[in-house]
């Protein structure tokens, strides 16, 4: 019997903001969820990860086939950058 095909994401970014304005703020898309910040920190995690999208599919790549390595590049290019554990030097 043939395996039905898998409809959840093998790999999901997702994105918490800490500050709020009262407002409660989910937004999910192709591989994202994105919850919690001002009006103004939501759309720029919304904008970021739907541009991290664009490029994946510039690239003809899923989010689950790029490495950790590859994957800080496209997030470098949008505007992140990954910040070290408390913990690591």
């Amino acid at each position: 019997m043939a395996k039905a095909p898998d409809k959840h994401p093998k790999a999901l970014m997702v994105g918490l903001a800490f500050d709020s304005d009262g407002h409660k703020r989910v937004t999910t898309g192709k591989n994202f969820a994105l919850l919690g910040g001002t009006e103004e920190t939501h759309d720029d995690m919304t904008e970021k990860a739907m541009k991290i999208n664009e490029r994946l599919a510039k690239r003809g790549k899923e989010l689950h086939e790029v490495s950790r390595e590859e994957f800080d590049e496209i997030a470098g290019e949008v505007g992140l950058t990954r910040q070290p554990r408390p913990n690591q030097q």
